[in-house]
């Protein structure tokens, strides 16, 4: 533990180095050691860090205006920052709401589902369907809605009853099926919770369009989506996708959902969204869902700090940059070229039982037995012990545990836009021997 210090840590082992700047990828520590962050801190730093235009537009907005509450006062900016996340969003998303985490945000779109609802005279419909294995936030509410265990379990009581689904994790099914011959029996699941809820009551649908840390970037069946948006229109359930991770180019188009060819009623980003600059979320809805809270109205909700005019500055730089560099499509070609040297370095590995992703989202999921998949005891701590090692060696990966029930390790890779192929090739030639070394114990 530190010593003198009035910080509230969130471990009792707070011993870690300094940071004291950082230069595009990299991390450097007040000894002077540099970390290459092939992880953008918990996959929220998309630009790399020390962007002089997105510093720039905040001094700018904080000695024009820095702020401005939005019941009293609309602020160009953030008019400017709605219009620029509309260009680019899914079909029909053209309304934003802004906020700080994505905790408040999940919590917004949870909200605003219910009132939309309400408007349309469908009083009745109130109850949220999400899944296991996912993770939306650690605020009450947003922890309701998630379904990362370990998490959960402290606070059991104190949580909004939420069902929950089994996730589309092919490696493990949950219901000892294989695909395609399982007709991605996940996604059917779904049409079993509404029914048994009673339709009438039913909300919305909340889940992760590409699962995030706690699946380490487990990409669903092609047609899992589809699947479960036809579902959601036929009994009228609003579908919430949570692109906190996974939206503003992480997966190489500028929302995840177009992978897969479909369109939520709510869409919800943060993390990238700024990148990492200042603490912005949002979420995205369709224009006919707005104009039904607004003929009741308007939304009952909001936050000190909403629509907030720098932050907005930091979110709209983060996406003139992202245009201007082009950046969403070198993370399509950046990210094959990760898979491919994870594949040679790691595929045949006898304790690599998946290497999984999309864009510059991958995870690696270790194994006690490859054939059979059976995970290390969770009490090893393998994912914690490699992740310190790569520490040690000067790289950054995200820890992922938890997969098989309680046991299960993986790490994720999710590095910057801006990586470049000589650090991909140290992260996985690092990552590599880390492993080898970490194992050498077992």
């Amino acid at each position: 533990m530190k010593q003198a210090s009035n910080v509230f840590y969130r471990h009792p082992d707070a011993s870690v180095p300094t940071a004291v700047k950082a230069e595009g990828n990299w991390i450097i520590d007040a000894s002077g050691k540099r970390y290459l962050d092939a992880s953008g801190g918990a996959i929220v730093v998309n630009l790399g860090q020390g962007r002089q235009e997105v510093a720039n537009e905040v001094y700018k907005q904080l000695l024009h205006l820095w702020y401005a509450h939005p019941t009293m006062f609309d602020t160009k900016t953030v008019e400017k920052l709605a219009k620029k996340l509309a260009d680019h969003a899914p079909e029909g998303i053209s309304r934003f709401y802004f906020m700080t985490t994505g905790s408040e945000a999940i919590e917004t779109a949870i909200k605003l589902a219910r009132q939309v609802h309400m408007a349309k005279g469908r009083e009745s419909k109130w109850q949220v369907i999400s899944r296991w294995k996912s993770y939306h936030g650690l605020s009450v509410g947003a922890l309701s809605v998630a379904g990362r265990t370990s998490f959960r379990t402290p606070y059991t009581q104190m949580l909004f009853s939420v069902e929950h689904i089994s996730p589309p994790y092919c490696l493990r099914c949950s219901y000892g099926l294989s695909y395609p011959k399982c007709d991605v029996r996940c996604a059917s699941a779904l049409e079993d919770a509404i029914l048994n809820l009673g339709p009438e009551t039913v909300s919305a649908f909340v889940a992760e369009t590409v699962s995030g840390a706690t699946l380490a970037a487990a990409v669903p069946p092609t047609e899992y989506w589809s699947r479960i948006s036809n579902i959601c229109k036929k009994y009228d359930v609003l579908l919430v996708l949570d692109e906190v991770m996974v939206g503003m180019g992480r997966t190489g188009k500028w929302f995840a959902c177009e992978h897969f060819g479909i369109s939520p009623d709510i869409i919800v980003l943060g993390k990238g969204l700024s990148g990492g600059s200042l603490p912005l979320s949002a979420i995205g809805t369709k224009e006919e869902h707005y104009q039904a809270i607004m003929a009741m109205g308007g939304f009952n909700h909001g936050g000190t700090f909403s629509h907030h005019p720098v932050t907005a500055a930091a979110g709209l730089a983060t996406i003139n940059i992202l245009e201007r560099d082009n950046l969403i499509e070198r993370v399509s070609k950046m990210g094959r070229m990760l898979k491919k040297n994870l594949d040679q370095a790691l595929g045949n590995h006898p304790n690599v039982g998946d290497i999984r992703g999309i864009g510059l989202l991958w995870g690696v999921e270790l194994v006690e037995n490859r054939e059979t998949l059976k995970p290390f005891p969770r009490g090893q701590k393998i994912t914690e012990k490699l992740w310190h090692m790569l520490f040690k060696k000067g790289v950054i990966l995200y820890k992922s545990v938890g997969l098989a029930g309680r046991d299960g390790d993986a790490l994720v890779i999710g590095p910057p836009f801006t990586i470049k192929p000589q650090e991909i090739e140290y992260l996985v030639s690092t990552l590599k021997d880390s492993l080898t070394q970490v194992l050498k114990e077992f």
